[in-house]
């Protein structure tokens, strides 16, 4: 006798997304992680979870991330979360151990557009940090509302915050990397800007294995994030190239071309030239993007305090050391001098661009948005 459609099991819906949150490897809403209580599920990444929480100790909303590679790790029926295999576990442990120097590192910083750590603990096989709860919008939002452009009054000010936040990052040799429209949110009431996602697990595991795949924004992630480039080394002017770019998409309402592309047949067109553009902001904005933008890292402004300056934005007094990262370690770079174009350097580069030119070819062939290396 055949069973009819009625006569199937139902399922309750709070049952049904039980079940999603653990097929996509999610805590269910009501787990208790210490002593909060999982709320919501904010969003989900290859690396991680963020959930909304209560804590009922101060009785206040935060944020809670975990980490958590889906192509590394699994969660099991009783919650804990564990390598794939064994293959799998020495690249898991590694980005576990950035995950918590990262946590570290920022609970010793303390600047209002700088993301707070409260806390970091380790459970279930895995560990957590915990983050205020901030409510706004994303600048991508933002920007997506006003595809004429912003007001350079407003630009500025949402940039002062970004570069001071960034200049206490550099101050300990922490470098986002990362830099996009969907990493700075604008705080609801105040519209303060605050840098997210950083992401440090992310690029660890990253350098562990090719198997991983790394996502770089197009037209944000300057061309010594692509490869290792003889000098052409990673540092405070990474981040200025995607702050221009940034910028470039909040005048003009798209990016600047893939860095990429550009190192081959560079089509930039310098926005202190467009008259069009003239007509709203002033030439030194334009001239500032212009310079971050630069292709060479060398030739774009090498800090922060550089780039308040092409964008006439006031000092800021010096920013020490958290004392912590000396003595802990942290989610930190090596703090190289300014890369130097040299007649040597080049002829060593030319090896590499090479292996950029398929990089390159591979960008033309792509239409979704994002590069995968």
């Amino acid at each position: 006798m055949n069973a009819k459609a009625s006569d199937a099991p139902t399922v309750a819906p709070t049952v049904r997304r039980a079940m999603d949150n653990v097929e996509a490897g999610r805590l269910p809403v009501g787990s208790r992680l210490a002593e909060f209580e999982v709320t919501r599920i904010v969003g989900q990444g290859g690396f991680g979870v963020v959930y909304e929480a209560w804590d009922p100790t101060l009785e206040r909303v935060v944020a809670i991330k975990e980490y958590l590679p889906s192509l590394l790790s699994a969660r099991q029926l009783d919650g804990a979360v564990v390598p794939l295999s064994e293959r799998h576990r020495e690249t898991f442990d590694l980005g576990m151990r950035s995950f918590i120097k990262e946590a570290r590192l920022l609970a010793q910083f303390d600047h209002p557009s700088l993301l707070k750590v409260y806390r970091s603990w380790q459970e279930r096989g895995t560990t957590y940090m915990v983050m205020p709860f901030y409510r706004g919008d994303t600048l991508r939002q933002v920007l997506a509302a006003t595809p004429g452009g912003v007001e350079e009054a407003w630009l500025l000010r949402m940039m002062d915050g970004v570069t001071q936040a960034l200049a206490v990052m550099h101050a300990a040799q922490c470098y986002h990397r990362d830099i996009a429209p969907d990493n700075i949110i604008l705080l609801e009431g105040s519209g303060r800007p605050v840098v997210l996602d950083f992401g440090a697990a992310r690029r660890v595991i990253s350098d562990k294995t090719q198997t991983i795949t790394v996502i770089l924004k197009p037209g944000y992630a300057p061309i010594e994030q692509y490869a290792d480039m003889p000098g052409m080394a990673q540092g405070a002017w990474t981040d200025v190239y995607a702050l221009a770019a940034l910028m470039h998409v909040a005048v003009c309402g798209r990016a600047p071309p893939p860095s990429v592309a550009r190192l081959l047949s560079d089509a930039y067109v310098p926005l202190a030239t467009n008259e069009a553009l003239l007509q709203h902001y002033s030439p030194r904005l334009l001239a500032a993007i212009d310079a971050g933008l630069a292709v060479r890292p060398e030739a774009r402004p090498q800090s922060m305090a550089a780039l308040r300056e092409a964008l006439g934005l006031a000092a800021v007094p010096a920013t020490k050391r958290p004392m912590a990262a000396k003595a802990k370690g942290g989610v930190k770079a090596a703090a190289p001098a300014p890369p130097v174009s040299t007649h040597k350097n080049r002829l060593i580069a030319a090896a590499a661009i090479a292996a950029l030119v398929a990089i390159a070819a591979g960008w033309w062939l792509l239409q979704s948005g994002t590069i995968f290396i």
